[in-house]
């Protein structure tokens, strides 16, 4: 085994949805050590896939950390209470797309920057898409989001060029190309 166990932890500070968390670990050798941890309640990804399965949709949303706009699968938090990863995939697919989707696909599980945050973020294909009457946008961010229609041929370009620069995206793709290819 790995040796190290936590001895306790306090929290340092609470923002919105996230908590900094000051955190002890016992290590193999007995001495304590502190960590800083960024407390995330979790996420999903999904890649909608188009009825031909040769074209996905991506939305360009503004990120204020990086403060520029970038490509992306839809995604979102899992903040609602006893809310299943499926069912969060397939709310966040209708805010941020305005399409519903007749199957999903669970394609992986991941965390995300396990460094320094325990956010874990589950990962979806979403088949046979549907368009609705309305998008249900939750934030100013979903209403100003464009949503592309991405040829999945043209992913490695876009990644290569750094036009997709997301990692939850270049997982989400590259596994959704897998899939739809017989491999997963």
């Amino acid at each position: 085994m790995h040796g190290f166990r936590i001895v306790g932890q306090s929290t340092i500070a609470t923002a919105g949805f996230l908590q900094l968390a000051d955190v002890r670990v016992e290590g193999p050798d007995g001495a304590v050590h502190r960590r800083s941890v960024v407390r995330h309640p979790g996420a999903v990804v999904v890649v909608p896939v188009t009825d031909d399965g040769a074209h996905v949709l991506l939305v360009r949303q503004y990120r204020v950390a990086c403060d520029r706009a970038l490509l992306e699968v839809p995604a979102g938090k899992r903040d609602v209470a006893g809310e299943a990863p499926e069912a969060t995939a397939r709310r966040e697919l209708e805010e941020e797309t305005g399409h519903r989707a007749r199957s999903v696909v669970a394609l992986a599980e991941f965390f995300n920057t396990p460094g320094f945050c325990d956010e874990y973020t589950y990962l979806f294909a979403a088949l046979g898409l549907e368009v609705l009457a309305t998008r249900d946008t939750q934030t100013a961010e979903e209403a100003a989001m464009e949503i592309e229609t991405v040829p999945l041929a043209d992913v490695g370009r876009l990644i290569a060029d750094r036009e997709i620069v997301d990692a939850k995206t270049i997982i989400g793709l590259l596994l959704t190309q897998a899939h739809l290819a017989g491999g997963s």
